[in-house]
């Protein structure tokens, strides 16, 4: 009896702790979702530096940070939509944000011509922020399908820019002591074990989260926050699906989340609703694999048929 009293004690015990650490999570999570204070941006600099800027979570995130009183460099390959972008911004905030920008198409130039292309455009400006956002990705396919050019081109815009436009800030952050940097990852990359038919852009997507770890452990101590955020689906023209209340924001909802959370922790999720569902897929992961990929074998299968 004395054994089976000291396995009782010791079960509850373990519970507790278990359910203790659960409630602590879960007490983080809200108070880091709804009530922690976000940090002032123009502490770490009066410029963000935002690459993929004129569409989708970019373009939602310049508005966002020109309402928080930085000016903004916005990296595109457009010149007109970026000349677009520029003026809706002069008109919204009127001379209270400076704008520059650069036109860069990321899937062609290589590392060294982004890292100068930054590192000019930025030349005498206080750079306090970077947001690597910009991305590419394919519709579903199986890997061998993936041709060349598009391969060549994911990586590029997926791994290569961040890099490299890391390389053309860092330099002015260490010195000022300063700085933000906040590359723009995906859930398909950290909630579930795998991303049947979008291997690639899951694939990159998990270089980004890597990269910004270990950058962050090794600049923490020199002033400057380095970050991935991991977002699920967002309405956006990438993604090509429609807004749904709950479980897929708008890139104006999200970017709101997304500018609260800057600075904090090195990987995260910054919506909430994302949140819910990324623990859920945690859980039943397995099951959550297998519908990913039937829908994507699905949606391959709609884009053949209606080819013919």
């Amino acid at each position: 009896m004395a054994l089976a009293d000291f396995l009782i004690a010791t079960a509850a015990v373990l519970g507790f702790f278990s359910l203790f650490k659960n409630l602590l999570a879960f007490a983080r999570w809200l108070y880091a979702a709804f009530l922690r204070k976000p940090k002032d941006l123009r502490d770490y600099g009066s410029w963000a530096i935002v690459t993929g800027a004129t569409d989708g979570i970019g373009k939602a995130l310049v508005f966002e940070l020109a309402s928080k009183g930085l000016n903004l460099v916005l990296v595109g390959r457009n010149p007109s939509k970026l000349e677009a972008t520029s003026r809706e911004l002069r008109d919204r905030f009127g001379a209270t944000t400076e704008v520059k920008t650069v036109v860069a198409d990321l899937a062609k130039l290589s590392g060294e011509e982004i890292a100068a292309a930054i590192a000019g455009a930025t030349e005498g400006i206080d750079v306090g922020l970077l947001v690597n956002n910009a991305g590419m990705a394919s519709r579903p396919k199986y890997f061998h399908e993936v041709d060349r050019e598009l391969t060549e081109s994911m990586l590029r815009v997926n791994v290569n820019a961040a890099v490299w436009a890391t390389k053309g800030v860092i330099d002015g952050m260490l010195k000022r002591k300063r700085g933000a940097i906040l590359n723009m990852g995906s859930g398909s990359a950290m909630y579930i074990s795998s991303y049947p038919l979008l291997t690639l852009y899951a694939s990159t997507k998990a270089f980004l989260a890597t990269f910004s770890r270990s950058i962050s452990l090794e600049y923490k101590g020199q002033g400057i926050d380095i970050q991935c955020q991991a977002p699920l689906f967002i309405a956006t023209k990438m993604t090509r699906m429609k807004r749904r209340y709950l479980f897929i924001p708008s890139a104006e909802i999200f970017s709101r989340a997304s500018v609260r959370w800057i600075g904090y922790d090195r990987v995260c999720n910054p919506y909430w609703s994302h949140s819910v569902q990324a623990f859920v897929a945690r859980t039943l992961d397995t099951i959550i694999v297998w519908g990913l990929e039937c829908y994507a074998k699905w949606l391959r299968g709609a884009r053949e048929r209606s080819r013919r």
